[in-house]
């Protein structure tokens, strides 16, 4: 199966603002998580085989993560057109499947994945108290067909250290997951 890595781009970067429904039409964006400590933007979809394979360990990691002040958003901005299974109605199925804690928010002109430079599916931004990025990069080492266990390993050792206030190690390894399905004017160039 093709793999796309994360574009891994300049740690330290302010996180860009977002405001963005979810299936339900509510909006959800930054200003939400003005008190958390720490803020992780997730750019996934339901059909990538990369997060079904990490889908439920996310959702059980997630909770954990919220409960010590960390505010989580993932977000969708797959062209529906040309892959349905990534409808705002079929992402309220996923969150109901998979007990989803956080918003799962719908980027249909595809702009909050452009002002992240999100490449994949899965795709994991971490930013600090400050809303700084400390880290982009995989979840863990597992990858779909491969034996390896998913653990959250990566993400979990940035998390646990930005929710204390430590740095997070900048040796960072890049996601890799399917590539973000771009509608045909929204083309990344290069």
């Amino acid at each position: 199966m093709p793999r796309t890595a994360s574009n891994m781009i300049p740690l330290g970067i302010p996180a860009p603002d977002f405001r963005l429904p979810d299936p339900t039409g509510a909006l959800h964006g930054l200003a939400d998580a003005e008190t958390a400590q720490a803020v992780l933007v997730v750019f996934m979809c339901n059909h990538c085989p990369f997060v079904v394979h990490i889908a439920a360990q996310l959702a059980e990691s997630s909770r954990e993560w919220q409960a010590r002040g960390l505010a989580i958003f993932a977000i969708n901005s797959n062209d529906v057109e040309t892959h349905p299974a990534d409808s705002p109605d079929a992402m309220a199925r996923e969150i109901e499947a998979r007990n989803y804690t956080f918003p799962y928010l719908f980027d249909e002109d595809q702009s909050v994945a452009k002002a992240y430079s999100a490449a994949c599916t899965p795709d994991f931004f971490l930013f600090d108290g400050d809303r700084r990025l400390v880290y982009r990069g995989q979840f863990c080492d597992s990858r779909p067909g491969d034996d390896l266990p998913v653990t959250g390993a990566d993400l979990d050792t940035a998390i646990e250290a930005a929710l204390e206030g430590r740095p997070v190690p900048s040796d960072q390894r890049p996601s890799l997951g399917c590539n973000i399905k771009w509608r045909p004017e929204h083309q990344p160039v290069g």
